[in-house]
């Protein structure tokens, strides 16, 4: 009987680390629209919806504010993470370059 509370208290513990695991962060693919500020680039992410009335594909376009540590420049293709609050519009964080822009 002890043994088995052993063994309960001892998964109880090994499962309080896995518990305390960081969410799933959001993760986009977009280009670089603009590289003007300091360690901030503006990141445009297309998607394709279906329009409602006519069944054709539209592109839809997004443009996140992303801190970025790595130096992207404009027409990179960058995927981004979502992060917490880093400044009033900037919830995104670069954290590879997927494709450097053609010069």
């Amino acid at each position: 009987m002890a043994e088995n509370q052993e063994n309960i208290a001892s998964e109880n513990t090994a499962e309080a680390p896995a518990a305390k695991r960081r969410a799933h962060r959001s993760q986009k693919v977009g280009t670089v629209a603009s590289d003007k500020m300091q360690k901030t680039v503006i990141v445009r992410v297309d998607r394709l919806v279906r329009h409602t009335k006519y069944r054709r594909y539209v592109r839809r376009t997004s443009k996140f504010m992303a801190h970025d540590e790595l130096g992207a420049t404009v027409g990179d293709r960058v995927r981004i993470v979502e992060t917490r609050p880093l400044s009033a519009r900037k919830r995104w964080r670069v954290v590879e370059i997927v494709q450097k822009a053609a010069k």
